[in-house]
């Protein structure tokens, strides 16, 4: 598997595009490249360079199911226990964001001519509630989504 793919994957959220290369999801997605993309990791060790959880939200990082974190230092990652998790441990890390272009609903026929490679399951596509996001401070958490 090659990382600088784009691969249509329905994660346990929602249908999304996975790929090791920001600046093809950004293409992909037709968004400002500037914008930062969640790192989807299958590991707690990948976590070494990403940034460092709070000490005080370790255990709950740690047991978290759907749930994205943005760390101190503004990096975002996503420990993935669903469905696709197989597929993230091949590439180890990608970069994951919904199946839709930017700020519309997810579209399958779009989806499905700007990536590389669809990785389809027995269910299909489907979009689903996004999971939440959490940005960690030092002492306190604050919801964002």
């Amino acid at each position: 598997m090659r990382g600088d793919l784009v691969y249509l994957v329905q994660t346990d959220t929602t249908a999304g595009f996975l790929s090791q290369s920001a600046s093809r999801l950004a293409r992909a997605k037709g968004r400002s490249e500037s914008k930062p993309f969640l790192k989807a990791i299958s590991e707690f060790s990948l976590l070494v360079d990403i940034g460092r959880v709070p000490k005080r939200f370790k255990k709950e990082v740690r047991r978290s199911r759907k749930k994205s974190f943005i760390l101190p230092n503004g990096n975002s990652f996503r420990y993935v226990c669903g469905k696709h998790r197989d597929f993230v441990e091949k590439l180890h890390w990608c970069y994951s964001t919904s199946a839709n272009r930017h700020g519309e609903p997810f579209n399958e026929k779009y989806a499905k001519e700007v990536c590389d490679v669809v990785v389809e399951s027995k269910e299909g596509f489907y979009s689903a509630k996004a999971s939440e996001i959490w940005r960690l401070g030092k002492v306190k958490k604050v919801r964002i989504r």
